[in-house]
């Protein structure tokens, strides 16, 4: 009987042949010798960009100076507008001032970087007609329009803070998806690691209204465990509506966040390296601040003489520990890290170079003129914190004096540094501003939130620069200045460039946002009523002109 054809269930070829399949799999082609042909598709194989290098451009412009019926811009229907004509101007970047909690006494003038705590969103931002959509509040209940073409928030607060706090009661008393929602906001860690604290910090702060936490009594000043219970029982309704504004608030944003996700926009944000002295993080976490045992600061922050003050600027917010803070692990910047991630796509740290080397001022100092440098947390900062949350996209603020030591910090972790066209012109050529000394790896500014506007600029620049101007940008001044200025920040070799809104409109010195060392007068500044971002179309088509230009579409 015939045997039956073998069949193979296996590869029939021999061992040797499948072991050399397997190496010439491995094995990299051989490289063709002088003078041999070159594959066929040689003359189609160019080099691939890397889309971490890709250029791109975006706007400055913080929600505050939206258009809208109660005295402040918000998360409503207007910023969805500025996403569809940021979009359409082919910009791919909305940068924001920091979103917490604006200063709200009186000489501080609502500033963003002198809040009350580093984690909380300006509940101030939260739209009243989003609110009605909800079902949280009704229309009849919403106020009549006011007309402001500045932000007074003390007005804001007064008008919209108890219908806010309506919304939030609403919101706890309600069954469903959005209480569930809310729940789960709760127990997220990373939300209750911070907001606990903030709950407390304010209800404490309401009930006594004192200057500063350290005038507290003392069981409540250094948090013992009973009267904290105590401030609980009698302030339970406050702590659970303060928790539910700030669930309304990461609500509201998150859609933003989203819309901007689909509209192929980044966000990016804004953090300031110091916390005010007032404000949950310090009272919290005492000993990673310099303070005294009445929780007085020892030291606090500013900066040397600079442009824009000959006395230095003193701010005044207490400074780090930073040799506790090494201690713990960095944990408290850990916190706020994470929680900048969860808010924005990227984000500026401000005074970036507080981490190579501080402004030490003493407590009682009348001008910053009088502190001394010391040294910052360096390498190892940033080491345990990439340890802990990864890459992270962060732009350093390097401006003002800037030592070898912050460039090769900022380099050393690889983040992008900072360039500002106003400030290229009273030098010489090698003024680190100026467009020819730009770098790859950098953000460039027509001007900052703390720069004047171009056009305000430009009325008030000396001759001498008027001339440097002229003469690098071969103009002759005729056409619109800020425009001219936009078209040399889109042209440099930096791959993020960032105009703010008020030079995209060619508005003067009225819409300047800060005046840095000056307390009135400051981040009140609003789109004019009778501009609607659809009325600016033609602003959008030059823009998205430019970017098409310059390779950052």
């Amino acid at each position: 009987m015939c045997a039956a054809s073998p069949t193979f269930a296996r590869d029939p070829r021999p061992p040797a042949w499948g072991r050399a399949l397997r190496v010439a799999r491995r094995s990299p082609a051989r490289a063709a010798a002088v003078g041999e042909d070159l594959p066929a598709d040689y003359g189609e194989r160019f080099p691939e960009a890397d889309p971490g290098e890709r250029r791109r451009a975006g706007v400055l412009l913080h929600p505050t100076s939206f258009r809208g019926p109660y005295g402040i811009g918000d998360l409503g229907e207007e910023a969805f507008r500025f996403l569809d004509w940021l979009h359409a101007s082919g910009c791919s970047v909305w940068q924001v001032l920091p979103l917490v909690p604006p200063a709200r006494k009186p000489y501080e003038g609502g500033s963003p970087y002198s809040g009350q705590d580093a984690n909380c969103g300006n509940t101030l931002l939260i739209s009243l007609e989003e609110l009605v959509k909800e079902g949280l509040l009704v229309k009849d209940e919403l106020p009549d329009a006011i007309d402001a073409d500045s932000v007074n928030y003390s007005i804001v607060a007064e008008l919209k803070d108890p219908l806010i706090a309506k919304a939030a009661e609403r919101l706890l008393q309600s069954e469903g998806d959005l209480k569930r929602q809310f729940e789960g906001f709760c127990k997220d860690p990373a939300i209750s690691s911070w907001l606990q604290d903030a709950a407390y910090f304010a209800a404490i702060d309401d009930t006594l209204d004192t200057f500063s936490w350290y005038e507290w009594p003392e069981p409540l000043k250094n948090r013992h465990l009973v009267a904290l219970e105590e401030i609980y029982q009698s302030k339970e309704k406050f702590i659970v509506v303060f928790v539910a504004q700030q669930f309304l608030f990461q609500r509201q944003w998150q859609k933003i966040h989203d819309y901007a996700h689909m509209k192929g926009i980044r966000i990016m944000g804004d953090m300031p390296i110091y916390v005010d002295h007032h404000s949950a993080d310090v009272w919290a976490n005492k000993k990673q601040f310099l303070l005294n045992r009445k929780g007085f600061p020892l030291l606090v922050s500013g900066v040397p003489p600079d442009a824009f003050s000959e006395t230095g600027q003193l701010w005044n917010s207490p400074l780090y520990d930073w040799k506790a803070m090494e201690n713990e692990g960095f944990s408290w910047w850990i916190r706020r890290l994470r929680r900048a991630q969860s808010l924005y796509d990227e984000f500026r740290i401000d005074h970036f170079r507080g981490f190579a080397g501080f402004w030490a001022v003493p407590a009682e100092a009348k001008v910053a003129m009088v502190g001394r440098w010391k040294v910052g947390p360096g390498k190892p900062f940033f080491d345990a914190i990439s340890k802990a949350l990864g890459k992270m996209n962060i732009i350093a603020e390097d401006l003002g004096v800037i030592t070898e030591d912050v460039v090769k910090l900022r380099k050393s972790i690889g983040a992008p540094g900072m360039a500002v066209l106003q400030f290229a012109f009273g030098g010489n050529s090698d003024n680190p501003h100026l467009p020819h000394n730009h770098e790859s790896n950098q953000v460039v500014y027509t001007g900052t939130h703390d720069n004047d506007t171009i056009q305000g600029w430009w009325d008030n620049l000396n001759p001498n620069e008027k001339s440097n101007v002229l003469k690098y940008l071969a103009t002759d001044g005729e056409n619109d200045k800020p425009w001219i200025l936009i078209q040399a920040v889109l042209s440099s070799v930096a791959r993020t460039a960032i105009i703010p809104m008020q030079d995209i409109l060619c508005l003067g010195s009225s819409a300047r946002m800060n005046t840095p060392a000056t307390e009135l007068g400051n981040w009140s500044w609003r789109l004019p009523s009778s501009m609607s971002f659809e009325s600016l179309d033609k602003e959008a088509m030059k823009l998205k002109d430019m970017l098409s230009l310059y390779g950052r579409l």
